[in-house]
């Protein structure tokens, strides 16, 4: 496989990632990077780079980081962004990926992508869980502050190790599915 093609769906995967631990912040990072002709988007995916883009995703990056600051806000916003970090997660692989065949790349967007998105976004729901549960909702705003960073620190360093990475979404994936294997079982 081209160098080229293993650094685009590594930089994929880590964004869609970080669109698992907040929807906003990885469109908000690409949208900037792309902007600035740092991050290469393919054909059709040029809106990202502009102002309409980046004003929208921006504003919406600070209000998602604040309302997980709102007791109760946070739980119920696990619910309305689980299904946007998906279509997050599946826009940011898509968006990189350099397949000429746009289903095979939808495609491979969606179930790479969304699923990378999906599974972290599972993650970070059962972790707001078991802290809702424990300390009452108390300690919410740690884990908050725990993704916020997740999801700002992988979107930017995707841009510049996406193969490592990608390697730590993998290994956190796997823990985070036998996490909620061991959760069954129990």
């Amino acid at each position: 496989m081209d160098k080229e093609v293993i650094a685009a769906i590594a930089l994929g995967i880590g964004l869609s990632a970080s669109a698992g631990f907040r929807v906003f912040v990885p469109l908000f990072v690409a949208s900037i990077a792309a902007h600035t002709g740092f991050l290469p988007v393919n054909e059709g995916f040029h809106w990202l780079a502009g102002w309409p883009a980046m004003i929208c995703f921006g504003t919406a990056t600070i209000a998602e980081i604040l309302a997980y600051y709102i007791p109760v806000i946070d739980n119920l916003l696990d619910s309305i962004t689980t299904p946007l970090s998906i279509m997050a997660g599946t826009l940011m692989l898509t968006s990189v990926l350099p397949i000429d065949n746009e289903f095979l790349r939808w495609i491979s967007g969606f179930v790479f992508g969304g699923g990378t998105a999906a599974t972290i976004q599972a993650g970070s729901v059962l972790t707001r869980l078991a802290s809702t549960k424990l300390t009452a909702g108390l300690g919410n705003h740690a884990v908050a502050t725990g993704e916020h960073t997740a999801a700002i620190s992988t979107s930017l360093l995707s841009l510049v190790i996406p193969v490592i990475i990608a390697l730590l979404v993998i290994v956190l994936i796997i823990f985070i599915l036998l996490m909620v294997k061991k959760k069954k079982h129990h």
